[in-house]
């Protein structure tokens, strides 16, 4: 069973408040941390801490994107 966080508590990992670099898609946190793409906690015009979900329309890449990065846990 995966953690459950609030949508503040992901707010708080940007990569700027705390080390860690997550972001949220269809109900699932992943931690993006490793990836050079979301260094300093932003990736684009996007930044981490925030639900993505309806932002990827706009993306260049589909959500398989996500299945490179661990879930750590979900929006409650």
């Amino acid at each position: 069973m995966l953690q459950k966080y609030t949508r503040q508590q992901l707010a708080l990992r940007n990569g700027q408040d705390r080390p860690e670099i997550w972001v949220a898609f269809k109900g699932k946190i992943y931690d993006v941390g490793n990836s050079r793409l979301w260094r300093d906690g932003k990736h684009y015009q996007h930044w981490a801490g925030q639900d993505l979900t309806e932002e990827l329309k706009d993306a260049p890449h589909t959500d398989s994107v996500f299945s490179r990065f661990s879930i750590v846990g979900e929006i409650a």
